[in-house]
């Protein structure tokens, strides 16, 4: 039987709300004892959305200041990239359904092409690249 598509408004809809964990044991590189944040979609596409346009920020970056504001010391690695391409996914769809550049979350302002989410996103590593191409012309064009 073949694999029904993903819902990904349902899967960025359907998550469980921001969250802090303490570790008990090491888990993807965070430390047993450290407290970790399992974010949301929601919480991504918002932290997204307030990065300028043309401007970009790393996987690293945008996981230590959100756990950071949580008051945690860590924010789960495998969860973000999770989340990160749900909202990468909603975005290509609003995109596809005729939805302007500057009205979906600008997911390509942290997933860069190399990166092992854009190689899973339905769109391909060459799309990005496109995305933040356009994306910086805008923001030199005003």
């Amino acid at each position: 039987m073949p694999k029904k598509p993903t819902d990904w408004r349902k899967r960025f809809g359907g998550a469980k709300p921001p969250h802090v964990v303490m570790l008990h044991a090491a888990f993807a590189g965070v430390k047993a004892g450290n407290t970790m944040l399992i974010s949301s979609p929601g919480d991504i596409a918002a932290y997204l959305a307030k990065i300028p346009r043309g401007e970009t920020r790393t996987m690293d970056r945008l996981r230590n200041e959100l756990a950071r504001k949580a008051g945690a010391d860590a924010m789960c690695p495998v969860t973000t990239a999770i989340y990160l391409r749900v909202v990468a996914e909603v975005a290509l769809r609003d995109l596809e359904e005729g939805k302007q550049l500057d009205e979906v979350v600008p997911f390509w302002r942290v997933v860069t092409p190399d990166s092992k989410v854009a190689k899973k996103l339905s769109c391909g590593p060459d799309h990005v690249a496109h995305l933040i191409a356009l994306d910086r012309a805008e923001a030199r064009n005003g």
